[in-house]
């Protein structure tokens, strides 16, 4: 069991014990009608059961549009659209040592901020802005690793545009 699904089932047990939400929507408001709330949660819990969880996922999707269609404050759903294909349940094993690959990227993010923060010295104008690597050190990451393709391969390489306040980073 996941500890959200912890978290969850505890506080249906336990109505003082609130489950973390995040994204926008505001933890501490008061349940005004705990039995509605309850109902909602069984009739959810009842089509889950019976009807699985893509089901599910489609009708929370809707509910977050019809929500955002009648102007509810709700997160903003985070997608394109492009679907992946595969869920996250079928996706194939990771051929690596995830946690090697973490330290290592752990490092290079260290080592950009000491290269960023020691060309800033006053005076030089040189550099460039850490958060730019940030932002963006996961998707050269997965694209390094997974989709760019060298000049070797028999389609030709990829060409790839760096940011110049990035490069330190990549």
């Amino acid at each position: 069991m996941s500890d959200a699904e912890k978290s969850d089932e505890k506080s249906s047990k336990n109505p003082a014990i609130a489950s973390v939400i995040h994204e926008g929507l505001p933890t501490q408001l008061p349940d005004i009608d705990p039995d509605e709330t309850q109902e909602w949660l069984a009739s959810f819990d009842a089509m889950l059961d019976d009807r699985g969880r893509d089901r599910a996922r489609y009708l929370m999707l809707r509910l977050l549009e019809r929500a955002r269609e009648k102007q509810v404050g709700v997160p903003a759903l985070r997608s394109t659209d492009y679907i992946n294909t595969i869920p996250p349940e079928r996706e194939p094993w990771f051929p690596g040592d995830e946690e090697v690959e973490r330290r290592i990227r752990a490092f290079i993010r260290w080592n950009a901020a000491v290269m960023v923060s020691s060309a800033n010295r006053k005076g030089l104008e040189v550099g460039g802005h850490i958060a730019t690597y940030q932002s963006s050190a996961s998707l050269y990451e997965v694209g390094f690793n997974h989709f760019f393709r060298g000049k070797d391969h028999e389609g030709g390489g990829d060409q790839i545009y760096i940011q110049g306040h990035g490069s330190p980073g990549v």
